[in-house]
């Protein structure tokens, strides 16, 4: 197993200094649903290409790959961040703590820098003991950062109740079409950083939309790299997925756009009362 770096090394410019004094870099890379050998040669090249964090997860079961292409990739560990999630199914305290050791042993790793709840999966109440889990495994030095996803404000306010720890952050659904406003200001209220899954969106992406669409023209770049430089300058952490070296380098290349107020004010105003990608509602949703 790779051991733990101490002092991980400092990230590109625009990295995010999370709450507990850690850093992430402004863009990560999305993993799911990469998996085997092609799996490992997109993560591989995405490191390769300069990405420094790598989202993973227990249910989009390619840890093992996540951990296979770090080594190939000869990056220095202490350079990456390696995230994953725990299921609803190991939220039980003891649980969710062998859920954990076993993402290490999969990933190559004896510690994992980043660990979230995938889901708060309310109906059975156990995110809460998921928590403090994942406080306790980082006080024992298995998690540098620990996180939630898909939680919302009460969600929040219930993990810090229980144990007065703050998430570092919250993963969860952010693009055009759900930009989320509410959410992120009780995030700045909280100190808790944003991350998005699905930056782009998807069936459909808004690339056809006026507000991106100008926008890429007046810049000279790609509706795409509008619409993550759009999640930057919201101070959102995207976490796109691309399996080609060619779309993993556009989606790290944005420090040529800076889109201004008004473009930015555009694109948030796509919001869709219906704009989630699926319907997970993460107050009904329910993911083992």
């Amino acid at each position: 197993m790779t051991s733990p770096t101490p002092d991980p090394a400092p990230l590109a410019a625009h990295a995010h200094r999370l709450n507990d004094g850690t850093e992430l870099p402004a863009v990560g890379f999305g993993t799911y649903p990469l998996k085997g050998d092609d799996g490992i040669a997109a993560i591989e090249s995405a490191l390769r290409t300069g990405y420094r964090l790598i989202d993973s997860a227990v249910n989009y079961e390619n840890e093992r790959e996540v951990g296979e292409a770090l080594r190939r990739s000869e990056v220095p560990r202490g350079q990456v961040r390696l995230a994953t999630k725990i299921p609803g199914r190991f939220h039980a305290h003891d649980l969710a703590l062998r859920s954990l050791a076993d993402s290490a042993e999969r990933l190559g790793v004896e510690q994992i820098d980043v660990a979230l709840i995938h889901w708060p999966n309310p109906s059975r109440g156990l995110y809460r003991e998921a928590w403090r889990a994942l406080v306790r495994a980082q006080q024992e030095g298995l998690v540098r950062t620990i996180g939630v996803s898909n939680f919302t404000p009460a969600h929040l306010a219930r993990v810090i109740d229980d144990t007065g720890v703050v998430p570092a952050l919250n993963q969860v659904e952010l693009h055009p079409y759900f930009p989320q406003e509410e959410l992120r200001a009780e995030h700045r209220r909280l100190g808790v950083l944003t991350q998005a899954w699905s930056p782009l969106g998807k069936d459909p992406v808004p690339f056809d939309e006026p507000a991106v669409a100008q926008a890429a023209e007046a810049h000279g770049t790609t509706p795409g790299q509008v619409v993550l430089r759009w999640h930057l300058q919201l101070g959102s952490m995207p976490v796109p997925k691309a399996a080609s070296p060619e779309r993993q380098r556009a989606n790290l290349d944005l420090d040529a756009v800076e889109l201004s107020d008004d473009e930015v004010a555009a694109i948030t105003a796509l919001a869709r009362t219906d704009g989630r990608r699926f319907d997970g509602d993460p107050d009904t949703h329910e993911e083992m």
